[in-house]
């Protein structure tokens, strides 16, 4: 019984828990990549980050169709908590504090879980913060009283206001410095952000992580839906668009 893993700067290779033969780690999922690792048979396909934007973002039906195989899907953390939140109730398995909060409709934007980040061969750097990860540090320096609750609201806000690909803790702290903020309790986060920054992404994937361990040494069931997948023009020429590219 195997898994495959769709991870990138969320938990890059040199953060990732100790080496699992029966785990097949692969790059940020794009369109086609669950069609295509279903069509191998694992038991379980776990989606941590995946490429949007300039780079077609999975389908929901690919991820439906590989259910209706009787894969186990979860999701976690990025565009795996998003996915499952939007596919939770047919059986996709979300997991952690994010995609909570994305089901719950706390989060709605998907801007909350990108971010900038270097090429694979350089192990997917992160070059920018994710907004959940700065909510999540925030919400706890307000509650080690670092932060008082008006300052950390005025926080979060600025950091939401950033574009993805620039937000990062010392564009947040400029940008507040040159609001008028009260310099003395920046100065106090700031100090405290080397040992206490959250990086709730990565709790979650990990969280993920060892639920799909748990989940493969137990005598796992294929998936079984409840839905009747339609065989839909458009996803019967995008099947055969991606097994064009299967060698």
């Amino acid at each position: 019984m195997r898994a495959i893993i769709f991870a990138g700067p969320t938990l890059p290779p040199h953060a990732r828990p100790v080496s699992d033969p029966r785990i097949d780690w692969r790059p940020p999922v794009r369109q086609g990549d669950v069609y295509r690792a279903a069509l191998t048979r694992p038991a379980i396909i776990g989606i941590v980050d995946g490429y949007f934007e300039v780079v077609p973002t999975v389908w929901h039906k690919e991820v439906l169709w590989a259910m209706a195989e009787g894969i186990h899907i979860f999701g976690a953390a990025s565009t795996g908590a998003l996915r499952a939140a939007e596919l939770d109730s047919f059986g996709m398995n979300g997991i952690g504090r994010i995609y909570e909060a994305f089901r719950d409709g706390i989060l709605e934007d998907d801007d909350e879980v990108a971010v900038l980040h270097g090429p694979e061969e350089l192990g997917y750097p992160a070059l920018t913060e994710a907004m959940v990860n700065i909510r999540a540090t925030v919400s706890e320096a307000e509650r080690r009283g670092i932060l008082m609750p008006e300052l950390a609201a005025q926080l979060t806000e600025i950091a939401k206001a950033l574009f993805y690909k620039e937000r990062c803790y010392d564009s947040v702290l400029q940008r507040a410095a040159l609001s008028g903020l009260a310099a003395a309790p920046l100065r106090d986060f700031t100090a405290w952000l080397p040992r206490g920054r959250i990086d709730q992404k990565r709790r979650d994937a990990e969280a993920m992580v060892g639920s799909i361990r748990v989940r493969l040494s137990e005598d796992l069931q294929p998936m079984r839906v409840t839905y009747e997948l339609a065989e839909t023009v458009a996803w019967q020429a995008a099947r055969r668009r991606v097994d064009s590219t299967i060698d």
